[in-house]
């Protein structure tokens, strides 16, 4: 049998797919990601209308219909999150307790599909002098705490790094020191790789603290270097469908070189039954479409935010 005649053409190929990786392609992978304040689980919003049991397969739904694959979250306890994972079938997720680096108190866990990344590596640490214990740091009210995960894109082999935060709402002080802490834990663990943080900062785009994050050399904002945004209210909600705030407290950052595709914060609500629930018609409808007088209610006290983007080349 005669060998193959190597044409000019052919050998070009042959370069090419050499310096490619033997042909494998390097085409960037699209990532959809996001941050989520669930709020946690606690008798006063359920006298209000707002339970954990009931928002739950909400939450569930929304995720699942906007297609998150990766996502942080913020303020949930063990019984939620485990509640939480039963709903989205498909997702894992990583994070301790805040309270013992167990199970105790709520966590910053990381939810992510299954199929479609490899955990290689996990860890937390606790926004404080005494990062690697938990503890409370600084002027902060309580313990606060970041979970970390090291991730692999299984279809690209591409890895990065997914860091989920929620800062203290009370201490001045403590915002700023986690957030210089937090931009050294990047440094230290992540080593030049990309990564995406996210969560409940507790700080808007024109405090102090939030600059801390963009003039670190390390992260930009997603909202600020999107190329379709869709945000036409701030992340806060306090439960009330009706009000409109321009604060962003919830942030995903990435690291520098990431395209980022869209930006979005999910203002998305449900509806729950009054007490009178009368029905009505509407004369812009024919006459049998009747509605009935519902009331609008938020998955939770923070709206979600989704990005998605694709990684730098590193």
């Amino acid at each position: 049998m005669k060998s193959p005649k190597i044409t000019p053409v052919l050998a070009l190929a042959f370069a090419i797919s050499l310096l490619t990786g033997c042909g494998v392609s390097r085409r960037a992978v699209t990532m959809q990601v996001g941050s989520f304040n669930i709020r946690y689980e606690n008798r006063g919003d359920s006298l209000r209308g707002n339970g954990w049991g009931q928002r739950a397969p909400v939450i569930a739904q929304l995720i699942r219909f906007h297609d998150f694959e990766i996502f942080g979250t913020q303020e949930g306890k063990i019984n939620a999150l485990t509640q939480l994972k039963g709903l989205l079938p498909g997702y894992d997720y990583i994070g301790v307790g805040r309270d013992d680096g167990g199970q105790k108190g709520e966590h910053s866990a990381i939810f992510y599909k299954t199929d479609t990344f490899d955990l290689l590596d996990h860890g937390d640490f606790w926004l404080s002098q005494t990062p690697d214990v938990p503890s409370v740091g600084w002027d902060a009210a309580m313990n606060r705490i970041c979970t970390w995960g090291h991730f692999r894109e299984k279809t690209s082999r591409r890895d990065f790094y997914y860091f989920s935060l929620h800062m203290d709402h009370i201490g001045i002080q403590a915002r700023m020191e986690s957030a210089k802490l937090v931009v050294n834990k990047i440094k230290e663990i992540c080593k030049g790789k990309p990564v995406v943080l996210v969560g409940d900062f507790n700080v808007d785009q024109t405090n102090p603290i939030y600059n801390v994050f963009v003039e670190s050399g390390v992260l930009e904002d997603s909202h600020e270097i999107c190329e379709i945004r869709y945000a036409l209210d701030g992340t806060a909600n306090g439960f009330d469908p009706n009000s409109f705030t321009k604060s962003r407290i919830d942030h995903v950052f990435v690291s520098p070189g990431t395209r980022v595709l869209r930006y979005g914060v999910l203002t998305d609500t449900y509806r729950t039954m009054t007490k009178e629930a009368e029905k009505y018609e509407n004369g812009n409808f024919p006459k049998e479409i009747s509605f009935q007088a519902y009331q609008a209610r938020t998955p939770s006290d923070h709206f979600p935010v989704k990005v998605v983007l694709q990684l730098p080349e590193k």
